[in-house]
């Protein structure tokens, strides 16, 4: 019998989906920015004509390939999720576990049909980025396969990275840089257009791009923190060599603290590109309380607070970035 609703939605830890929100959210906002943009000009014209082109390009949003994004990014994440209950519940490494519910190890669902959750996961994800893939570019699909198998291969397979010290490093790369760069080019591809004789063309500005994907990056790395923070002594029990395994309760928690403070100096860069993005800072405050848990003596079951914290500090500045980079 399969589990009811509410715990498939369990598993699949709603606490760390704005991991995939955010770089979708933001990235949309770079690229409707970007759209009314023209930086490239394969032949001079008069400035007359130039104007007259120039006025055709006005600034533009598809709303389809924002959801398709949005679920490439929430397929991913869920699918990375069951990947990690199933792989952790066959390997006998979750039965201490005090974080969110685990399927497998609490005996909620089989091996089976979490794994079969998690390819349905992918699965989605798969169809959505063809459908965007086919809207753009093709080019797109073999970015979404190494995003699908950077996703499986995080806890899954014979030797997962994210446990041997580069769970962070994998969510800033393709839930920061790669997941709001390729949101906003899906609003902003390249393309050539033909105007009184003359072409011209748009480029994608991915400076600013990356740019927006490092505060987001920092942010959903920052959230993975958080989880193996608390999970320090189950995982050492368990052999997981996480980030935070192996630098130790206070130097991780250390690390949780910088990775928030260089996510707010990274907003300061944006500031070349759109003032207002500086209002993103105003989640500063809600940092405080996660903060101080991390660099406390806290453990465990006292670290639960955290996952929670950190999930509305990272939807909070991701909302407030979005509102500033569209000011």
């Amino acid at each position: 019998m399969s589990p009811p609703l509410k715990l498939w939605v369990a598993g699949a830890r709603p606490r760390t989906l704005p991991a995939a929100v955010v770089p979708v959210a933001v990235g949309t906002a770079v690229g409707y920015i970007s759209s009314g943009r023209l930086v490239i000009s394969t032949h001079q014209t008069s400035a007359a004509c130039h104007a007259a082109l120039c006025s055709n390009f006005d600034r533009r949003l598809s709303w389809l390939n924002a959801l398709l994004a949005l679920l490439v990014a929430l397929g991913i994440q869920v699918g990375t999720n069951y990947v990690n209950d199933y792989a952790d519940g066959v390997r006998g490494t979750d039965e201490h576990r005090v974080g969110p519910v685990r399927l497998v190890a609490g005996g909620l669902a089989t091996v089976r049909q979490v794994k079969l959750a998690a390819l349905v996961s992918f699965g989605v994800a798969g169809l959505a980025g063809l459908a965007l893939a086919a809207r753009v570019s093709w080019w797109l699909v073999p970015l979404g396969l190494v995003c699908g198998i950077a996703g499986w291969a995080y806890t899954g397979g014979p030797k997962p990275y994210g446990y041997l010290g580069f769970g962070e490093l994998f969510v800033f790369v393709f839930f920061g840089l790669v997941a709001t760069a390729g949101s906003a080019y899906v609003q902003h591809a390249g393309f050539v257009v033909s105007f009184g004789g003359h072409l011209y063309s748009y480029t994608y500005g991915w400076a600013f791009a990356l740019s927006a994907g490092v505060p987001v990056g920092l942010l959903a790395a920052a959230l993975l923190e958080a989880n193996n923070l608390r999970d320090i002594d189950t995982d050492v029990e368990a052999g997981k060599k996480t980030l935070a395994v192996r630098m130790g309760r206070r130097n991780a928690g250390v690390l949780y603290t910088v990775t928030l403070l260089a996510a707010a100096l990274s907003v300061l860069i944006l500031d070349n590109y759109r003032a207002w993005s500086l209002i993103a800072l105003l989640a500063a405050p809600l940092a405080i309380q996660p903060v101080r848990l991390a660099l406390g003596d806290r453990s465990g079951r006292e670290l639960l607070p955290m996952l929670g914290t950190t999930a509305r500090l990272q939807i909070a500045a991701g909302a407030l970035l979005t509102v500033g980079l569209l000011l």
